[in-house]
């Protein structure tokens, strides 16, 4: 375990480790109880790992999470999670003690005891296991807004991780001589599951970059794998697209990648021109066209749900109309398609893709929801029976479960998971279905203005004074300071993009700071909570282009609300 960041490149072997974890399981074992929560709030750097495995040495149940950051929303949501979870102890490092401090004061969460372990002196020798092994106790909660909702503790059993753990070995083709290495939090599933504990438990160990330096210099996550020997590495598909666009020539000279095995791409939608432009782009570093690695996961399902390595990325060129009515076929030549990336057969796991209403399993080339079962699917929601019930005890029209329910759209072609989109995202407009990432990613390719920042995008329900109708609303970011007459005429310029592009006309463009899209921990964004945003007037954007019926009914709505 290393850390290349730190002054000292802080570094760990694995009796190193295991010593460090035993300090910090003494510590914990006088001040709780077995199965007591345990926030995780670090600065990048090796303590997460020797906090983590202390938590699991304790018999407690670790609850990773960011720093509390400068942002009401993201302190608010990190106090959601620690009063769900009924946490009795914070732990953190010397950097990060003071703001956990801090915010635990601000939010009034005077009952959580806050430790720094790396200033933790008990003595190792003195672990002893309080509680026998046991492969279904909770191990980890890892908590997820997903991208349509609030926060929610998925409770990963011992034997989930493990068996996960060994499903990413097996599918990227990984060795016990191997290391990996990556600059995803470890707060993160991926880079928890997917990175550093296969990592640690079953590879040459792992090697953690902190995740700011990634963003403000992508290039050193490129130049860590060639210096610290990384074989495996993982990111989702933003971290690609911007080595795509910040990486120079200069900066790629002297790069060797040709021991990088496999780069997974995950945790959000893989977009085909993402994947086969890092491999043409970084051929000339030797890097291997079989190495990135589309995946498809969810925290429900552990981490790991389809993927598999060892072969150039799947990209089919399918019928945009057939797909649009829920379809799945290659386009025949001279008909207009959308290239979409195929992440895989099943990495362990029984996949179905079924009808949502009525749970009838659909043949292949058929667009319905993904349903999963098997060891990796995890034990349900933290102290959320109702929403267990709903998204794990699903039984199919053949009497067959019970079954994971994703919420995820998607397809199989040639036995690939081809995911198209979420179900409570989709835009069903005059009878036709459309991915609201496929609006965002082509307004993105056709201005460049918008490039590599996020929007969102979604339908709205109004009445423009001859009866009810549905239109699509598009919120984008933009860098950059533009006039209003230059952003007004992008503003049009989008409109007519989706008009074109997608046959549907959009009632309201939004241009809004960078930052201002909101996002999971695992970059996906928040398209309902955006929406209501816009629905409550909270928005604070540079330029608004909306249709004036649109305008006096939204604010009609929000003075009603007022009263």
């Amino acid at each position: 375990m290393r850390d290349p960041q730190a002054r000292d490149h802080e570094s760990l072997t694995f009796a190193e480790l295991d010593a460090r974890a035993r300090t910090i399981a003494v510590w914990l074992a006088g001040r709780t109880e077995p199965g007591d929560r345990v926030l995780l709030l670090f600065s990048p750097g090796v303590e997460f790992t020797a906090a983590f495995f202390g938590c699991l040495y304790a018999g407690l149940i670790a609850v990773p999470g960011p720093l509390p950051g400068r942002y009401r929303h993201e302190r608010r949501r990190l106090a959601r999670i620690a009063r769900d979870a009924r946490a009795t102890v914070v732990l953190s490092d010397r950097r990060g003690l003071p703001e956990v401090g801090k915010w635990a004061a601000d939010e009034g969460l005077t009952h959580l005891l806050p430790h720094s372990t790396d200033e933790t002196h008990s003595d190792p020798a003195a672990w002893h296991p309080r509680v026998p092994g046991d492969p279904e106790a909770i191990a980890l909660l890892q908590y997820t807004s997903g991208s349509t909702g609030s926060p929610k503790g998925v409770m990963v059993r011992h034997r989930n991780l493990l068996d996960n753990v060994d499903a990413v070995v097996r599918s990227l083709r990984l060795r016990p001589g191997h290391r990996l290495g990556g600059w995803i939090p470890l707060y993160h599933d991926m880079g928890l599951i997917g990175l550093m504990l296969p990592g640690v438990l079953r590879c040459d160990g792992y090697v953690q970059m902190d995740p700011m330096t990634f963003l403000r210099r992508p290039h050193q996550w490129l130049q860590m794998m060639d210096a610290y020997d990384v074989n495996g590495t993982a990111s989702p598909d933003f971290g690609y697209e911007l080595c795509l666009r910040r990486v120079t020539d200069d900066q790629l000279a002297g790069l060797d990648l040709s021991r990088v095995y496999a780069a997974v791409d995950g945790s959000e939608p893989v977009r085909a021109d993402t994947v086969t432009g890092f491999a043409a782009r970084f051929a000339a570093a030797k890097f291997r066209p079989d190495a990135i690695v589309p995946m498809y996961g969810l925290a429900e399902s552990t981490l790991l749900a389809t993927g598999v390595g060892g072969r150039p990325p799947f990209v089919v060129g399918v019928d945009t109309a057939a797909l649009e009515g829920g379809v799945l076929r290659r386009a025949a030549a001279g008909i207009p398609a959308r290239n979409l990336v195929g992440c895989g057969p099943s990495a362990g796991l029984s996949v179905r893709v079924v009808d949502p209403d009525s749970g009838e399993e659909l043949p292949a080339g058929r667009v319905g929801e993904i349903w999963l079962s098997g060891p990796s699917v995890t034990a349900g929601y933290w102290a959320n029976s109702e929403a267990t019930r709903a998204a794990f005890e699903a039984t199919g029209a053949d009497g067959q479960g019970p079954f994971l329910r994703t919420g995820d759209l998607g397809a199989v072609l040639d036995g690939d998971l081809f995911v198209t989109g979420r179900r409570k995202d989709v835009l069903v407009l005059h009878g036709r279905t459309i991915h609201p990432q496929d609006i965002e990613a082509e307004l993105r390719a056709q201005h460049a203005e918008l490039g590599g920042l996020h929007g969102a995008a979604f339908t709205v329900g109004w009445d423009d004074g001859t009866g009810p109708r549905e239109s699509v609303v598009v919120l984008h970011e933009i860098r950059g300071h533009w006039g209003a007459e230059r952003m007004t005429e992008l503003a049009a310029a989008m409109k007519l993009t989706v008009a074109r592009e997608f046959g549907v006309p959009v009632a309201a463009v939004l241009l809004l700071r960078p930052g201002a899209v909101r996002r999971t921990t695992s970059g996906k964004v928040e398209r309902s909570a955006m929406r209501s945003r816009f629905l409550e007037r909270a928005l604070e954007p540079l330029l608004a282009s909306e249709d004036p019926h649109l305008t006096a009914a939204l604010d009609a709505r929000a003075q009603q609300e007022e009263r």
